[in-house]
This record gives structure tokens, C-alpha cells and sequence, in this order.
């Protein structure tokens, strides 16, 4: 085989190829040349040209609209049109300059303290989120002369003497909905009646963000879990735990990030058993069951009658734990308090948000909102052998 012949074929070959390769491209400029005899627009021409016929489909669409309607309805169209430009422009500019605080606000109200601890009310027990304490720590020796002190505070405000409700549902019933009065106050939701609010897609989904958020329900099942837990044992169980204790040891679950809470929650135990027997946890559990029941109802996981059956349930335990409203908010804060130490977060605060709203309900405001607890008695103590 003779590689230069080899060499010489392909060199012949490639120039070949070449020269047909160039007349192909020439036939090709021809031909283009012959079909578009007007050389192409510039970009600006083109860009000009487009905006005419724009134009004039405009201008057509108005001489048609013309046709259907008469002057003064295409001066009022058109009135309108530059109206509602001038309102989305304006909307666009305030949403641009608006900072984030000022749409929470917007969104929210200007109280973001009150939402914050609306929002601390709902959270599970188990659910503390490692807040920790603040820079300045909260002794518990502090902690509990002001639940004393504020205890004390709810025990010289004014309350209706109890009253008899014998058989009545719609007694027991709106008993069952006021249980819920702690929470709803912090929240603004309605105590009207079941609905806490009106059923309008934003309201809606803001309630099922705190129940999922907060509590960590994302359903029926969950919801009457955690029901089963708040009525069956709750912070009521834990306190009587932590009261029978020896030694916070034996409370211990192996998990070190949360030994300094159940240190401090059994201290807590220790300091008021003597004082407080297990019962008195009562309104704690009972006022957040109270909420859930009526927001699983809201939000349709458990339909009307079954949370009328729950609320049903609940008013039975608080009217038989409890002597009145007075002692009920007394319950919700001592047992928001332990809450607090269990989880190791600031309480101060806390501990006041609730005596504010539980002082709106027995006390009404200036401006005549609340006042709920104060315009509906207690239930009386049932004589002995009486039953519903």
C-alpha cells in the first residue's frame, strides 16, 4: 500500500469537496437574493411599523366599541380605565415603600405583644421551642410572689354570684363556650357563640396556621388526641407528678436540654402543693380544651354537635374542680405559669397578658367590649346526689 498515493487521493478529494461546498453557497445567495428584492427594515423601522398596527387594532376596537355604545359611555369607559390605573399604580408605590413592620401591623393590628402571647397560649405543653430566658433572668422566687400578686388581684374583682342551670343545654352550653374566654379575648375571636370567627378563606387559614403551628394538629386525629389528653390527665396529672416527686430525678426523661425546665417546674411543685392540690390545674386544661374543641369546629374537623358534646364535657369537670370564674382565671394563670418554668422561658410578661385578659372578661373595658364573664354566672354547685 503506498501511503503518499493515499495522501495525494485524499488532498484531491477535500479540494473537490470545496469547490462544490462554495458553488452551493452561491446558488443559495442568489436564490435569497432573487425572493427578497427590498432589503430588511432596521430594527427601529420594524419596531415603528408594529406600534402602527398596534394603533390601528386599537383604533378599530373603539370604532366598534363605538358602534355598540354610545359618546358618553365610551367617555365613562374610559374615565374608569384611567381611574383604576391611577388606583393599581398607587397600590403598587405604597406596597414598595411599605417596611415590615408596617405590614405587620397591617395584617396583625399594632398590639404585637398581645398576638405574641396569644400565640405562647396555644403553643402544647410539650412544645417550648427552646425559647431560654431573657438577658435579665427571671428568679422563681420572683416569678411566684407576682403570680401571688396577681392571683391575689383577680380575687378582689367583682363576680356574679353562681347560678342554678339545672337541665338547661343552652345554659351549659354557653358556660362551655365562656371556657373558652381566656384565649379568645387574646386572639379578638368572638364568644358569641361556636364559630370564632366569621368562615372567610383569610380567617380560616390563619386559624389552621396557629393550630398547626402552635400545636402541631393537622386534623381530626390529632385534634381529639390532644382533646383525650387535655380531659384525661394534662398539666392536672403532671402537677400531681411533679408534687409526689422526691427528687427531680425521678421526673428525668434522658434528654439534658430539658432538665433545667423540669428542675425548675418541680421546684415549682414543691413550693405550692401544700397550697394547690391537683385540681386546681383544672382551668389550665380545661380553658385550652375548651379552644381547641371550638377551633376544630371551625375548621371542620369535628363537626357542631361533637364540639358541643366536648364543650359539654368540660363545663361537667370545670363546674365540679372550680368555684367560679375568679378561680378559673387563677387555675389558667398558675398553670401557665409552670408551663413557663417547664419550657425555661420568660414568664413575666406572660403572666400579665393573661390577668389582662381574664380582667377584660370579669370587668368589661371603657369601651364596653368584654365583660363576658361578668354578664354570665358561674354555675352553682350541685347538691350532693343530684344529676343531670
Amino acid at each position: 500500500m503506498d501511503i503518499n498515493e493515499i495522501m495525494n487521493r485524499a488532498k484531491a478529494a477535500q479540494a473537490q469537496a470545496l469547490a462544490s461546498l462554495h458553488e452551493t453557497e452561491e446558488k443559495a445567495e442568489a436564490l435569497a437574493s432573487a425572493s427578497s428584492p427590498e432589503p430588511a427594515a432596521p430594527p427601529e423601522e420594524a419596531a415603528a411599523r408594529e406600534a402602527e398596527q398596534m394603533a390601528a387594532n386599537a383604533q378599530r376596537q373603539v370604532e366598534i366599541l363605538g358602534q355598540v355604545f354610545d359618546g358618553q359611555t365610551m367617555a365613562q369607559m374610559a374615565a374608569n380605565q384611567e381611574q383604576l390605573q391611577r388606583m393599581m399604580e398607587q397600590r403598587v408605590a405604597e406596597a414598595a415603600s411599605a417596611s415590615t413592620e408596617a405590614v405587620m401591623n397591617q395584617l396583625f393590628g399594632e398590639d404585637m405583644g398581645v398576638l405574641a402571647a396569644a400565640l405562647e397560649t396555644l403553643a402544647m405543653d410539650n412544645n417550648c421551642e427552646g425559647e431560654g430566658l431573657d438577658e435579665e433572668e427571671e428568679t422563681d422566687n420572683a416569678l411566684y410572689a407576682l403570680l401571688d400578686e396577681t392571683m391575689a388581684r383577680l380575687e378582689a374583682l367583682p363576680e356574679p354570684a353562681p347560678a342554678e342551670y339545672g337541665r338547661d343545654p343552652a345554659l351549659w352550653g354557653r358556660f362551655g363556650i365562656l371556657l373558652s374566654g381566656i384565649v379568645s379575648t387574646l386572639n379578638d375571636h368572638s364568644l358569641d357563640g361556636l364559630d370564632v370567627e366569621e368562615h372567610i378563606p383569610v380567617l380560616e387559614q390563619q386559624v389552621l396556621s396557629v393550630v398547626r403551628r402552635s400545636w402541631g394538629i393537622d386534623g381530626r386525629g390529632g385534634l381529639l388526641e390532644t382533646l383525650r389528653y387535655l380531659s384525661q390527665g394534662g398539666y392536672t396529672e403532671r402537677y400531681r407528678f411533679y408534687c409526689e416527686a422526691e427528687t427531680p430525678e425521678e421526673l428525668m426523661t434522658g434528654d439534658e436540654d430539658d432538665r433545667e425546665g423540669v428542675v425548675r417546674a418541680w421546684a415549682f411543685a414543691q413550693h405550692y402543693k401544700e397550697r394547690y392540690s391537683p385540681a386546681f390545674m383544672a382551668g389550665w386544661d380545661v380553658g385550652r380544651a375548651a379552644m381547641l374543641a371550638r377551633w376544630g369546629s371551625y375548621l371542620g374537623w369535628i363537626t357542631p354537635e361533637e364540639a358541643q358534646g366536648i364543650l359539654w364535657d368540660l363545663a361537667q369537670r370545670a363546674a365540679q374542680d372550680l368555684g367560679g370564674w375568679r378561680e378559673f382565671a387563677q387555675s389558667y394563670l398558675f398553670g401557665g405559669l409552670m408551663w413557663k418554668l417547664l419550657c425555661n422561658s420568660p414568664a413575666a410578661g406572660y403572666l400579665g397578658y393573661l390577668a389582662d385578659a381574664a380582667t377584660t372578661l370579669l370587668v368589661g373595658k371603657a369601651d364596653g367590649s368584654g365583660g363576658q364573664w361578668r354578664d354570665f354566672a358561674w354555675p352553682a354547685r350541685r347538691r350532693l346526689g343530684f344529676t343531670l
